[in-house]
């Protein structure tokens, strides 16, 4: 039973990110939660000014991730939509499953390494 005078830990989470030939790899480490839903969906939909926005999103630091994890990468889906697109890349058998499970792999494209994003 948690102590409710105690403050919940929020999960261990992190992000970093960098660009090979125009494309935005965000490298994602920890749990994909609530705690970290609003922090995931920034990182996954800079600021692109006029070029298309084109992500590939590194899950293969990802140990869980639950339905606000999923919906920051609809909302990343979503803001690439128009004229770039968004890729997911290295997810972990449990979150290839919740991906699979949801339907979500049928929206936006896995692959199993970077590279393989990167070049479809």
């Amino acid at each position: 039973m948690l102590n409710p005078s105690i403050p919940a830990q929020p999960s261990p989470w992190s992000a970093s990110s960098t660009s090979i030939d125009g494309v935005h790899v965000v490298t994602l480490s920890g749990e994909l939660d609530d705690t970290a839903r609003e922090r995931a969906a920034k990182v996954l939909t800079p600021p692109t000014g006029n070029a298309p926005l084109r992500t590939v999103a590194d899950l293969s630091g990802v140990t869980f991730m639950d339905s606000s994890g999923i919906n920051a990468l609809i909302t990343a889906h979503r803001a690439a939509a128009t004229d770039g697109w968004i890729r997911l890349a290295c997810a972990q058998t449990p979150v290839l499953r919740v991906l699979k499970l949801v339907g979500l792999d049928t929206v936006i494209a896995c692959y199993p390494t970077v590279d393989q994003a990167l070049k479809h």
